[in-house]
């Protein structure tokens, strides 16, 4: 898979910053506040090993990032039964404070919105419900969303 990079905010009790989100198809990777982050999902995002974190800088459980809102969009391919590929804006807010996760996920495509109706923390289950609303001989290509 080629590299993919996404903008966004981070936002938690110390503040917000924009930041940029990347992967490689197996890791995800950003910086916050100077220190890198790096995980399989974006809730198992942790400091780089030998990275030091400022003690109290950051909420951390089990050395996983905690406590944080990360909001992103990225694109991504819709293909028609005819072959022709669009793209379209995968708009989402992941939220990691107690007392519950939340994982909001908005498909914006031809003029509409497509979002997953159920309270899923599952990235792959809230795909699966935006896929099902999709127009009759509309597919979400596999792209970057595979390394969520």
């Amino acid at each position: 898979m080629t590299p993919q990079s996404w903008a966004g905010w981070y936002r938690d009790r110390l503040g917000s910053e924009a930041l940029t989100i990347t992967t490689d198809g197996t890791q995800l990777r950003t910086r916050i506040r100077g220190v890198d982050f790096a995980g399989a999902s974006f809730d198992s995002l942790g400091p780089v090993p030998g990275i030091p974190t400022e003690s109290g800088a950051f909420a951390l459980d089990d050395g996983n990032l905690r406590d944080f809102v990360l909001e992103w969009d990225m694109p991504v391919p819709i293909a028609s039964d005819d072959g022709a590929v669009q793209e379209a804006t995968l708009s989402c807010l992941l939220s990691l404070k107690p007392p519950e996760p939340d994982l909001g996920v908005a498909l914006h495509f031809g003029g509409a919105v497509y979002a997953s109706g159920r309270a899923e923390v599952d990235f792959g289950s809230v795909l699966a419900d935006i896929r099902r609303q999709l127009p009759s001989g509309s597919s979400l290509q596999p792209s970057a969303l595979d390394a969520i």
